[in-house]
């Protein structure tokens, strides 16, 4: 300890370098349950590539593992420490480095806060989509880690799309420049898309280009209500078959809109069984919603209720973003599930985890990006309780067996972690895993990068 501790010194600044144990032990875990986090040996928040590069030729000189971390707004355990290890947070890593309306491009530290971002370049009338729900204190690097999605994915897709370049401190502090400036590219194989997801066990992103469009017109809300969940999929199904574009389509079910309602009393429909909020930011909305509203009423809906303006349309989408805080408020702990399945199969899925949920006894919650399949089973339960927590665990496996046995996989945004590792072997199968095991060498071949996670 002491030789790695005088070590880090030598290449950091004072500041930079945190060793006493009460604060260290606040950088353990991230916000997933049932996951365990070990003790580290220090946590070291640099400020330059140089310093990265420091404490990664330090932990291969002395073979000390290192453990990557964004704002730990994760749900997998991803960011969670090992024992003994360096916790390297990203966080002060938070420069702008440039916005370019002419390229299209903006180039960002890892520790960039996404709503940040997205508000700059706002400012100069361009658009980043990806806009997890965490948006307000996630950030960029952690987004890339876990190839996170959110609320308009149905139409703009994930943060995989938008990462065109990459600088990447490797396991023996050896800085690689991955992909490009350019809008098209295609010069060898494509390293950048393989480290967005990766959870920091390939390298430490230190540097991002990233692609961004043009700001489009303020989208408006419709919120539909439905009898039941299988009748708001039915109008799922049925507007993306149509070829309609939503810039954002989600489902809650009755269990997260009771939620919503009693943690902020936002009068949201407590008699529905399912609620479907849907968005357009097209250059006349409200007649794409009329569109939409006709397809939901053919499947049942009893109530449709286009937003009158942006105001309205922004309380509507508060309500979605304020779901998984109010489920938090059920019982004294949640687990929050990340299935995404083929859109066909949305319904199977929602029914799926109600039977489960049934099964086991206990109270499950599911808000989805119904538009890409994407489900959010949250399950809510007494953590001091060990039967219920026991049964918690349970449900949570069955969840992820069933989005398998529905052709969909373990997750769509969240990543895999410490919480998924069994269920990852399960979807990729031997082949698929013992090829992702050797590339894992190639790029650590020590093991240093963030172990145990993904495999």
């Amino acid at each position: 300890m002491d030789a790695l501790l005088e070590r880090l010194r030598a290449g950091l600044p004072a500041e930079a370098l945190i060793t006493d144990p009460d604060v260290t032990a606040s950088y353990a875990h991230d916000m997933a349950s049932f996951c365990d986090a070990g003790t580290p040996a220090a946590v070291v928040l640099p400020r330059s590539v140089e310093e990265v590069q420091h404490v990664m030729r330090t932990a291969t000189a002395l073979r000390v593992p290192v453990v990557p971390q964004g704002a730990r707004t994760g749900l997998s355990g991803a960011a969670n420490a090992s024992d003994g290890c360096i916790v390297l947070s990203l966080v002060k890593m938070d420069r702008i480095l440039e916005i370019s309306p002419v390229d299209r491009i903006a180039v960002v530290e890892p520790g960039v806060v996404n709503a940040t971002l997205s508000r700059a370049v706002g400012e100069l009338g361009l658009y980043y989509p990806p806009d997890p729900s965490s948006w307000e204190t996630c950030t960029i690097g952690g987004n890339i880690g876990t190839a996170s999605g959110g609320l308009c994915c149905v139409k703009y897709g994930v943060t995989a799309e938008y990462v065109l370049g990459l600088e990447v401190v490797l396991a023996d502090g050896r800085l690689l420049n991955t992909g490009r400036r350019t809008a098209k590219g295609v010069a060898g194989y494509d390293l950048t898309r393989l480290f967005v997801g990766s959870e920091g066990s390939l390298g430490i992103v230190v540097k991002a280009v990233l692609a961004l469009r043009p700001r489009p017109p303020q989208q408006l809300v419709l919120a539909a209500e439905f009898p039941s969940a299988a009748a708001a999929c039915d109008a799922v199904c049925r507007i993306m078959e149509r070829g309609h574009t939503p810039s954002l389509l989600e489902l809650m079910d009755r269990t997260t809109v009771r939620a919503v309602n009693a943690m902020a009393s936002m009068g949201l429909p407590e008699s529905t069984e399912a609620l479907l909020l849907c968005a357009f930011d097209t250059p006349d909305p409200a007649a794409d919603l009329a569109a939409v509203g006709e397809l939901c009423k053919a499947s049942g809906a009893t109530e449709v209720v286009p937003a009158d303006d942006v105001a309205e349309s922004e309380l509507l989408l508060q309500a979605r973003r304020s779901a998984l805080p109010a489920l938090e408020t059920v019982k004294s702990a949640t687990m929050i599930d990340d299935v995404c399945v083929p859109r066909s199969r949305l319904g199977a899925m929602i029914e799926g985890t109600a039977a489960i949920a049934e099964k086991f006894g206990l109270t499950i919650g599911v808000c989805a990006h119904a538009g890409d399949g994407n489900t959010h089973p949250v399950v809510c339960f007494d953590h001091t309780d060990p039967d219920e927590s026991r049964r918690a665990r349970a449900s949570f496996d069955e969840i992820m067996a069933l989005g398998l046995e529905l052709g969909g996989t373990i997750t769509g945004e969240h990543g895999v972690g410490v919480l998924k590792k069994e269920w990852l072997a399960r979807e990729l199968g031997e082949v698929g895993l013992e090829l992702q095991r050797g590339i894992k060498s190639a790029f650590d071949p020590l093991g240093l990068l963030n172990p145990g996670k993904l495999f």
